[in-house]
Parts: C-alpha cells; structure tokens; sequence
C-alpha cells in the first residue's frame, strides 16, 4: 500500500546522505497520506545503502505498524505527535547535520541575519528547552514532539511559516508540504546555521536583521502575495 509515498519517502531520505546531512543512519525522514491519515517512514537502523522503496515502514498516528518488514525508525513516535498536531505537515525530517546541531548543542536558537535566512523562515530558529529527567526516562520520542509543539505553542509561531525547530542537546527537525520540500528545508537549516556561526565569528556584536527585511524577503516567496519565482 501506498506505493507512491514510499518511492517519495525513500528518495528523500537518500538525499540525507548526498546532501551531507548525516553520517551512517543518524536521521529519518517521514512523508504522510492525508487521505488515510497514515505515515510512512524509514526503518531503524538500515544502512541507507541498502535501503528500498520497499523497506518503507507504513505507521497509523498511534504508533501501529500498517505495513512493513522492519521496525520504523526510533524517532517515529515525534513524526507522530507533530502530524496529529498540524495536518497540514506532509513531510518531517530529522537529522544531526553538524553546523544546526552545534547550535542545538549550545541550546541556542539561531537569530536571523540576513536575507537566506528571511527567505526561508519568518524569525529565528527556535531551540527547545532541555527535556526534563522524567520525560527523558519516560516516552522520550513522544515527550520530544511535545516539548516541539510546546515551543511553538508559547512562542506563538506558526509552525509553516518558520518549519524548523533544533531540540538541545540532540540535533535538527524540519518539515514541510510533503517529504522532500522538508529536506530542502533541512539543507537550508544547515547553511543558515553555518553562516550565522561565520556572521557572529566575524562580528561578535552583530544584532539581528531589522524586521522590514525579514517582512520583505519572507512574505516575496510565501502568502498570497508572493511574487518570487514563475507562476
């Protein structure tokens, strides 16, 4: 079942390894059917160069397993609770590529500096609080989606218009429309990340971008009055 979102899934998550966002297994992406609601996402643990379409592991927002030979991916339970959070998520992506989680290693968000930034994300890049001992011991995949949605809940963001979150002491989590508008999300995440490093190495004073730049850039390739690109 689901013979196209598992073709879909499997080639976004090949891109993980061209793109240099991983080493060995570390990360995962999902890609979700909105008619029945199922999401399908990579096994754990599988070398990715031995990985098929058909090693795609089908999931029910529970935690049940549809379909599939292996056991999905250790994170499932945090694509989980960000799909039955926001529905209009199609794709989620996780990864420790190494500039963005040097940033989450920090426990710091990353600040928005300049127009690649702005074109991509409405502000800076949150950084999730530290999971506490009891939600680590406890459903520690789960309680890191909800610690996800938390942030965004108290910060007041909307999830599509800044579709990254980095979770301290752990790595990278995007996610977008379908599986692989989420990778390109998750490469821009690692670039932006390597040049506010630079940007803050090069200045250490230098404050955040004014907001009419954000505004300018964000809102010329997202919302109803976009204009960026061919129609």
């Amino acid at each position: 079942m689901l013979e196209e979102l598992k073709k879909a899934v499997y080639e976004a998550n090949m891109e993980l390894p061209k793109r240099k966002l991983i080493t060995y297994t570390w990360g995962n992406v999902s890609g979700r059917d909105p008619e029945t609601g199922y999401f399908v996402i990579k096994p754990s643990g599988v070398d990715y160069d031995k990985l098929t379409p058909d090693d795609m592991v089908v999931m029910d927002l529970d935690g049940n397993k549809i379909e599939g030979k292996y056991k999905p991916s250790s994170d499932t339970p945090t694509h989980a609770e960000l799909y039955r959070k926001y529905p209009e998520m199609g794709g989620v992506v996780h990864t420790h590529s190494p500039q963005a989680t040097a940033w989450a290693q920090a426990g710091r968000s990353i600040p928005l500096y300049g127009t690649t930034h702005a074109d991509y994300f409405f502000g800076s890049i949150p950084c999730a609080r530290s999971l506490t001992a009891e939600e680590i011991g406890g459903e520690y995949e789960k309680n890191t989606g909800l610690v996800i949605i938390e942030t965004f809940e108290k910060a007041e963001m909307n999830p599509m218009y800044t579709p990254a979150v980095l979770c301290t002491n752990h790595g990278v989590f995007t996610w977008g429309k379908d599986a692989a508008e989420a990778v390109h999300n998750a490469v821009v995440v690692e670039e932006v990340a390597k040049m506010a490093t630079l940007t803050e190495q090069i200045n250490p004073d230098v404050k955040p971008a004014p907001d009419t730049i954000r505004d300018k850039h964000f809102y010329r390739k997202h919302g109803a009055n976009a204009y960026y690109g061919q129609n």
